[in-house]
């Protein structure tokens, strides 16, 4: 299975820059929506720094070849962030269902922590 992973670093670098932006600008108003303490919005905002400069990564490496040993480290960084977030997610899920975002969130990051395995877990030049 070829992945395009030109597309799959271009689509998670605007997700992860939606995300960095969003956290970075209104974390007060997403510490209310999510019921945090109002002193959480420093944290918010040093966490969205991050998932911004981690879409910067991806956008800067998305033309690069990637997988198996290749970039092996920008490879390795994704599934990380993207298979223990998923399972964060998924732990927190059943006590919070009814926070409709959660579960988008939940669903994206699921799908990209599989996408990022199999980069990490095949070689890009490999033929199907």
């Amino acid at each position: 299975m070829k992945i395009n992973t030109k597309i799959v670093f271009t689509l998670s670098s605007i997700f992860l820059a939606i995300l960095g932006i969003s956290l970075s600008f209104f974390p007060q108003e997403l510490a209310n929506y999510f019921g945090f303490p109002s002193e959480s919005s420093i944290f918010l905002q040093l966490t969205g720094a991050l998932y911004f400069g981690f879409a910067m990564v991806n956008w800067m490496v998305k033309g690069s070849t990637i997988g198996g040993i290749y970039n092996r480290p920008i490879a390795i960084g994704n599934f990380s962030h993207f298979i223990i977030g998923a399972l964060a997610l998924l732990k927190y899920l059943p006590q919070h269902f009814d926070k409709i975002p959660l579960l988008i969130l939940a669903a994206i990051y699921a799908v990209f922590a599989v996408i990022f395995s199999l980069i990490v877990f095949t070689h890009p030049l490999q033929k199907s």
